[in-house]
């Protein structure tokens, strides 16, 4: 018996039409909207793409194995980075670190060196106790050498670097006094050898140009002049300028000097070498200078010596409190009588110098003058100093002074009503006024020193002109 396959039932054609129609939208749709797994492998590559990170997705699918193996795997730039040769410098540059820190922690720590910076209070013996060394060490340093005594002559965060042996007893000390000058002590067989080291600064010529509106002081000190330097910038003037009476709001001056220079660092300054002041619209003139005999000095520009026979007044920057006069009423005595000289206010203890060379005839009490020197000046001149408070050291009566030297101090001594210094000049035996007296020449340069002396002058004159020049050319702008 032969078996016939049941024939397949017969669909009407518009059935057979609809169902070939919903197959082919089923492939369409198939083709346009991708299954989950292909979105998730799109994802994740997205991902590892933008962020170049090796972060691992925790979703799970087909792509997850392969991409992890890949990102167990070390980076691109990992063999360079994490190479043995790489890893062994950074283990030797590691134990160099090392070896620094333990070299200054050492440094730090070794007990046979310290360090003692001088507190408010502080003595040589204070400071070796800090460091324990007993007083016997004090004596034997302080008695080794003369000079060892300038370790006594402490400041106030001076640095004193110690060195020890290994039983604790000083081996060397070394200090800075300054930026120029240090000193030094080590030990030797029998006691201790002191050294002292003095640096040798640059000397650089420096300008500086002033206004005085309120005193010289104030405007010395804003053109960065120093106190001392002001002080010598007035002596050197101090022949034709009275710097009690004759200073005026507008005066001007101006001033090259030595400035010490240590490693770009101003340590301190020298002399004047040249300077310029206006005083009521006249100008004077100054040069330094030295001469073959060693001999230093001041001139003016053309070579005259600014150096009078006299100065013109004996106590810096006092005022004047009573001038000379022949009908003045004495304030104790209450009567008209004859001021002749010159009163010059000034705190007590102010020093007061001698007007010129000469022989003090006279240190002693004279009256109602008080404590009184009076100096001859060759035949011609003498001068007198009254109410002064005391004597300078190595004045006395049959002594010899130099122009400027101090001889004594102000104060109160006799018929005094406040500290104050009475100075009186005589030419010939007469009295005459200080302050209008025309004061004797000192003498000029020698002819055979002039030309040498104006191969000096006018540079120094023609770089005063040039600093002025620039510096009212910046104020212009």
């Amino acid at each position: 018996m032969t078996y016939k396959a049941p024939k397949a039932p017969l669909y009407p054609k518009s059935h057979l039409l609809a169902a070939s129609g919903v197959a082919a939208l089923l492939s369409l749709a198939l083709l346009v909207f991708p299954s989950r797994e292909v979105e998730a492998k799109k994802t994740y590559l997205s991902l590892d793409l933008d962020n170049g990170s090796e972060q691992v997705i925790q979703e799970k699918d087909d792509l997850r194995p392969e991409l992890t193996e890949q990102k167990a795997e070390s980076p691109p730039f990992a063999t360079t980075e994490g190479s043995a040769e790489n890893q062994n410098s950074a283990e030797q540059d590691a134990d160099k670190d090392d070896d620094t820190e333990q070299a200054i922690s050492e440094a730090v720590t070794d007990p046979r060196h310290k360090s003692v910076t001088v507190s408010n209070g502080d003595t040589l013996s204070t400071v070796f106790a800090k460091v324990g060394l007993p007083a016997t060490t004090v004596h034997e340093v302080l008695s080794s050498d003369k000079e060892a005594k300038q370790l006594t002559r402490l400041k106030v965060g001076q640095i004193i670097d110690f060195t020890l042996d290994d039983s604790g007893q000083l081996e060397n000390l070394q200090t800075k006094l300054s930026d120029l000058e240090s000193i030094s002590l080590s030990r030797t067989e029998q006691s201790y050898s002191f050294k002292r080291d003095l640096t040798k600064p640059d000397i650089r010529p420096t300008y500086a140009h002033g206004v005085i509106d309120s005193s010289l002081f104030v405007a010395a000190k804003r053109a960065g002049l120093s106190h001392n330097l002001t002080m010598d910038l007035a002596n050197v003037f101090g022949y034709d300028i009275d710097f009690a009476l004759d200073i005026r709001r507008g005066d001007e001056f101006e001033v090259i000097y030595e400035e010490k220079v240590v490693n770009g660092k101003q340590v301190g300054h020298g002399s004047i070498l040249a300077a310029r002041f206006t005083n009521r619209g006249k100008t004077y003139t100054a040069v330094r200078y030295t001469n073959k005999q060693g001999t230093t000095s001041y001139y003016n520009a053309d070579g005259n010596s600014m150096r009078k026979a006299f100065i013109r007044t004996p106590v810096d920057f006092a005022r004047i409190s009573s001038r000379f006069s022949n009908g003045r009423r004495h304030p104790i005595l209450n009567k008209i009588r004859a001021h002749k000289g010159v009163d010059y206010a000034a705190p007590r203890g102010t020093p007061i110098k001698s007007a010129g060379d000469g022989k003090v005839i006279l240190a002693g009490r004279k009256g109602g003058y008080g404590n009184t020197v009076i100096i001859q000046h060759g035949n011609s001149y003498r001068t007198l100093y009254a109410h002064m408070q005391g004597f300078a050291k190595g004045v006395r009566t049959g002594s010899s002074v130099k122009q400027g030297q101090i001889i004594g101090y102000i104060g109160t001594t006799g018929l005094s009503t406040g500290p104050h210094l009475h100075y009186e000049f005589q030419v010939n035996g007469v009295h005459v006024d200080p302050l209008s007296q025309k004061l004797p020449m000192a003498d000029p340069i020698a002819g055979n020193d002039k030309q040498r002396f104006m191969q000096i002058s006018k540079p120094l004159m023609a770089r005063m002109d040039q600093e002025k020049a620039t510096m009212l050319a910046q104020n212009k702008r």
